[in-house]
């Protein structure tokens, strides 16, 4: 396996997203606007980081069924990214999940068990790789230790809790983190606060850099260890579905962390990849290319720190 950008390790799904005009009641039923199927989960953080141009491997269990193959196809021979850390597996269906996206929001209902094998399994010595990255949760994440022990910069997220307990002791995990990226809900339920700026104080005691995005109210940044604090509006646009948004800003995030970048610009990166996202249906399939963030600076000159950053990295 030759040395990547970004090795990142979670549950891969197959998406299909329906576009509502109402959210769905009993009793009733509701005709989409439109549908779009994608690669979801994972996938989203490891094709957003691809189409930004970074050198992407992913570690993730798969079916070894129609889904399953569907997907494989999809992300190696479309998307470029590396699978070498990735398994199929017999007797194990392909997560499947339906987002429902209404009202500038989405509703997820999915069909899966756990896979088989957990990040550790597929990842048994440190990946060759500047930056890791994994949605961490109530299972163990040793290879993030491990990674980090050789050097990779190690990047975190987390997903839903379908238990709503959001246990405080999964982020004892970051002790093997340099940065953790949660969304808001996400960040003010682990560490039990009411709001994002209080989640954020508490998660900086824990690692060095935190970013805690919140949709269209923007995004705050703590760096621990320069003390510097930002906080970054939201990009305007119009959302279609929100779908995977959080994993294209992790994505955002890392990029711009590997170009090094002031934490601002990293954060409104970031911002701006999952603002485009969003006025598409779909997870990893809305993920930006660099023709979707050339034409937003043809659009916004205005912007100079983003237009400049563009031109800088654009095909990389």
């Amino acid at each position: 396996m030759e040395e990547l950008d970004v090795v990142v390790s979670g549950l891969v799904f197959q998406d299909l997203v329906l576009g509502l005009p109402t959210p769905p009641r009993p009793g009733t039923e509701v005709w989409a606007t439109g549908s779009h199927e994608s690669p979801g989960g994972i996938a989203n953080f490891a094709v957003a980081l691809a189409r930004l141009g970074l050198r992407t491997g992913m570690a993730a269990t798969f079916g070894a069924d129609d889904l399953g193959d569907r997907l494989w196809d999809r992300l190696h021979k479309d998307e470029g990214i590396d699978l070498s850390l990735s398994r199929k597996l017999n007797g194990w269906p392909t997560p499947l999940t339906v987002a429902l996206a209404y009202d500038n929001d989405r509703a997820l209902v999915t069909r899966g068990t756990t896979p088989p094998l957990s990040a550790d399994d597929l990842i048994t010595t440190p990946p060759k790789a500047k930056a890791v990255a994994a949605h961490i949760g109530p299972w163990p994440n040793e290879w993030l230790a491990k990674a980090k022990a050789t050097g990779s910069l190690v990047f975190a997220d987390v997903g839903w809790d379908p238990t709503e307990q959001w246990d405080p002791a999964v982020l004892d995990q970051l002790e093997h983190c340099d940065v953790f990226l949660p969304n808001a809900d996400e960040a003010m339920a682990y560490t039990r606060t009411t709001s994002p700026g209080a989640a954020l104080d508490v998660l900086a005691t824990k690692v060095e850099v935190v970013v805690v995005s919140n949709g269209a109210h923007g995004a705050e940044a703590i760096d621990g260890r320069t003390g510097e604090r930002i906080a970054v509006p939201a990009f305007p646009v119009p959302a279609a579905d929100t779908t995977g948004a959080g994993d294209v800003f992790a994505a955002g995030f890392i990029a711009a962390t590997l170009w090094d970048l002031p934490l601002e610009q990293r954060v409104r990166f970031a911002a701006l990849t999952a603002a485009l996202s969003v006025t598409k249906l779909g997870g990893a399939d809305a993920a930006p290319h660099w023709a979707d963030l050339a034409k937003w600076q043809q659009e916004h000159p205005e912007d100079q720190h983003l237009q400049a950053l563009i031109s800088a990295h654009q095909g990389r």
